[in-house]
This record gives structure tokens, C-alpha cells and sequence, in this order.
């Protein structure tokens, strides 16, 4: 029997040798710096974009895939595959699962479902690892639907930015902004809960800030997945690793860079983690 074919988008985040791996198919998002139009991780490296972020005074913006990226897609998939499982960044913030589900309506010689994460980064990264694990072991279109649709709800991302400047200008700070004041100057714990961005905590230090971060990670429970993200911040994201090892195997711990549509939002240096909670 054809394989079931899982395609998610670039916010993902999923490091390259794990998509490579699972034969998770990613679809680029765009990035603006004014006049010039990049895909996220294809005509711009993520080192390029933090480059390139520090020499702006401007934040870049950033688009969904085209309907016509999205069609090209499926219908090179739609040969080789029984279903396409097409999970993608909370609809709330990008207009990416509408591209997708619009082009599917065009796909009719192969099931395509399109589902919405309420995530990001690698909340939706995760959701597409264990659909990707689940194809490959010989589940069926179905199932892959519905292990990722009972996922959902177990995704926890939580983030912690160096500055408010990016956040702020970007206008993704939904339900809780008040918590932040004017006081720029804090540490912002974050949290993308049902598509929103929403303000958890603010604390005043860096160092305390990462420890906050990491007693939040611990009072999940039962952990199944756990991923660090970093915003071109190797060391800090390995640092975060090193402890979140006191509760969760080491070995388990992806460490994931946060791509340029991300990082145009949290702003260099922003750390965070990505789970998927015990059911």
C-alpha cells in the first residue's frame, strides 16, 4: 500500500535531518526585507537571516505559501501516496492552513486532509514528527488524522524573549499584553495556547527568567516529546537542555532553531520549548 505523505510548513522549525529522515515535506513560508522576497530555509539559511535581521532597521514581514506552492506540492505527492495529512502554524496567526486547504480542494485523485495545529514552531513540529513516525510504521490515512487531531491538545509551547521589541512591533502579543506594561525592560515568559500568543509571566533577570522557564517545563507532568528552541542562541538552548535532563532523557531532547518567520516575531536571542504532554 502507497505511504501516507505529511506535509507541514517551515515555521515548524524541525531541525533538516529529522524532516530528511521522517520524509516530512516543508513547505517555505516567505520572508520580506523590503523589496527582497526569500523562502524561509531555501533562498535564506537561518545564520543569512540573523545577519541580515541585525544590519535592519527594519523588521521584515513575513506571507504564507502561495495556493500554487501548495498545488505543485500535492500534486507531486498525490502519484505516491494513499493520503496527504497537511498540518501547518495556527490559523489564528497566519493565513498558511487557509492556502493549504484552499489548494486541497483542487487535489481530487488522492484524500488531503488539512489541520490546524494551534501552534508553532515545534508544538506543529512535533504534530508532524508523530504523524510522519505513525506513516512510516504503516498506519493508514485515517489513523494519521487522528493521532495528530488527538495531539493537538496536548501541544505546550512556552517562550522566553531576550527584548519586546520584535513582539511589539509585529503586533503578535494577543490576550494578556496588559501583564507586560511598558516595562520593556523585562523578561517576557510567553506562552501559544489555542493559536494565540498569550503573556504568561514577566521576571526581571535573564538568569531567573531561564529558571522560571524550566519550572514551568517540569509542572507539565508526564512528558512524551520535549524540545528546546533557540533564536540563534546555541549555547543558551544547550544550557536549557543540559537541565531540562534532571526530568526528561537527554538523549530524547531536540534542540531546534527558530527559523526566520519566528524569529522575525521573537527576536534573536529568544529561547522556548516545544512538548507534547502525557494523555
Amino acid at each position: 500500500m502507497k505511504p501516507v505523505a505529511v506535509v507541514t510548513d517551515s515555521t515548524s522549525d524541525i531541525p533538516a535531518e529529522i524532516a530528511t529522515a521522517l520524509a516530512i515535506n516543508i513547505i517555505a513560508c516567505n520572508v520580506h526585507f523590503d523589496a527582497e522576497v526569500f523562502r524561509e530555509r531555501i533562498d535564506l539559511s537561518a545564520d543569512q537571516f540573523y545577519q541580515k535581521l541585525r544590519d535592519t532597521s527594519r523588521l521584515p514581514k513575513t506571507s504564507q505559501p502561495s495556493i500554487g506552492a501548495f498545488l505543485e506540492l500535492f500534486r507531486a505527492l498525490a502519484p505516491e501516496s494513499s493520503g496527504i495529512v497537511s498540518i501547518h502554524l495556527a490559523g489564528k496567526l497566519s493565513g498558511t492552513l487557509q492556502s493549504a486547504t484552499l489548494a486541497s480542494a483542487e487535489i481530487h485523485d488522492v484524500p488531503i486532509v488539512t489541520l490546524d495545529s494551534g501552534s508553532a514552531t515545534m508544538g506543529l513540529g512535533w504534530l508532524a514528527i508523530l504523524a510522519a513516525r505513525a506513516a512510516r510504521n504503516g498506519s493508514t490515512f485515517a489513523e494519521v488524522a487522528s493521532l495528530v487531531r488527538d495531539a493537538v491538545p496536548r501541544v505546550r509551547v512556552l517562550a522566553l524573549l531576550a527584548n519586546l521589541d520584535n513582539v511589539v512591533k509585529g503586533g503578535r502579543i494577543g490576550k494578556g499584553a496588559a501583564l507586560l506594561g511598558t516595562m520593556l525592560s523585562v523578561k517576557p515568559l510567553l506562552e501559544v495556547k489555542d493559536g494565540e500568543v498569550l503573556a504568561l509571566e514577566r521576571v526581571r533577570t535573564w538568569q531567573k527568567a531561564k529558571t522560571r522557564l524550566v519550572d514551568l517545563t517540569r509542572a507539565f507532568g508526564a512528558i512524551d516529546e520535549l524540545a528546546v528552541l533557540h533564536a540563534h542562541a546555541p549555547q543558551d538552548g544547550e544550557q536549557l537542555a543540559e537541565q531540562f535532563g534532571a526530568f526528561f532523557p537527554r538523549s530524547r531532547i531536540i534542540i531546534a532553531e527558530a527559523g526566520a518567520v519566528l524569529g522575525t516575531h521573537a527576536g534573536q536571542g529568544a529561547l522556548g520549548v516545544a512538548a507534547i504532554v502525557h494523555g
